[in-house]
């Protein structure tokens, strides 16, 4: 009786482990963590580029044995087209690019704002082109990445002056625009910096977002994070938002050494660094959770409001097919990531 006892007992126990082992096979694939995050960025002095430039990423992943990929894109275009792709699981551009995102049914969110935009944008206008003021420009050629922040801001420039018909626009990448004003090509061009300061070497800003901000035409560099990713890794996600925020502290706590750092990671002065983050407005996760931003879970704030308005004018213009509707915008614009961050963070 106890050997066949025990030769239950072995049985049993032999029989549990082998149903242990089913049933880690079938979870453990979807629960296991990632190999590489693949980031896509802008080279622009914001928050990202400060996170990269210390490390910030690469240690809070790397703990975990993640390795971060950073895919340098010069405009939101390229980036939607790797997202379409899904070859990036996050991806930096203008609020701009994140309206068409929505508008192609690309399955990505809106999880967090780099900087509103101010005079780190501009309408460049060559010194002793005779231009003077926006009606001027009747009758010009003007350079602008189309589909972007700078394209959406010159617009309504050219719309509020009455001279939207009146005026060529060339869509142009950003080094193409550079190119372009020192052939002596064009006279004008809406971009942003780097490409803007190398304009004003031999120009003056004519109009920036910040007027137009101003006039509440709001634009911002945001984040759109990939649904595949976001959904099925929203501590990582969360995480890496933490991490954009200590990098706006290193900023808002030492204005000159965020520029330094900055600097060294874009190979230009900290001069230059230190005018172009000036030139935007860096909020706090607390601040982005706020009434007039991504607002809380199940109370969506009003920049999905502004994201909807610029969608109809997009719309207006043939820029996309459809804006979405405004439920839509609530949906997309997603502060569930940014309060996980601040909960990690306290």
């Amino acid at each position: 009786m106890k050997k066949q006892w025990k030769r239950g007992f072995v049985l049993l126990l032999v029989l549990l482990l082998a149903f242990s082992m089913v049933g880690c096979s079938g979870d453990g694939d979807d629960e296991a963590l990632p190999e590489v995050i693949n980031i896509g960025v802008l080279r622009v002095p914001n928050d990202q580029t400060l996170a990269i430039a210390e490390g910030l990423l690469d240690d809070h992943f790397g703990e975990m044995g993640i390795e971060c990929k950073y895919i340098i894109f010069d405009s939101g275009v390229e980036a939607n087209q790797a997202l379409a792709s899904g070859s990036i699981d996050f991806a930096s551009m203008g609020n701009t690019n994140a309206i068409v995102s929505l508008a192609r049914d690309l399955d990505v969110e809106m999880i967090w704002i780099h900087e509103i935009l101010g005079d780190i944008e501009a309408l460049a206008v060559k010194n002793d082109s005779g231009i003077e003021k926006v009606e001027d420009l009747a009758g010009e050629r003007i350079a602008t990445p189309f589909a972007s922040t700078a394209h959406y801001i010159l617009l309504n420039t050219l719309k509020l002056a009455g001279i939207e018909n009146d005026v060529e626009l060339l869509d142009m990448q950003t080094a193409e625009i550079v190119a372009a004003w020192e052939r002596g090509d064009i006279k004008a061009a809406y971009t942003w910096q780097p490409s803007l300061g190398v304009l004003l070497q031999t120009g003056f800003p004519l109009v920036t977002s910040q007027d137009m901000a101003e006039k509440g035409f709001i634009t911002a560099n945001v984040v759109v994070g990939r649904k595949g990713f976001t959904e099925k890794y929203p501590e990582l996600t969360a995480g890496m938002l933490m991490n954009l925020a200590k990098a706006g502290d290193i900023y808002r706590a030492d204005a000159q050494e965020g520029a330094r750092i900055v600097a060294e990671e874009l190979e230009i002065t900290p001069e230059d660094a230190l005018m172009q983050m000036q030139g935007s407005i860096w909020k706090t996760p607390q601040e982005l959770l706020g009434e007039d931003y991504f607002g809380t879970t199940g109370n969506p704030g009003h920049f999905a409001v502004i994201m909807k308005d610029t969608a109809d004018f997009l719309e207006e213009q043939e820029s996309i097919d459809q804006a979405p509707d405004q439920e839509a915008f609530n949906t997309y614009v997603n502060p569930k990531y940014i309060e996980m961050a601040v909960e990690m963070m306290d």
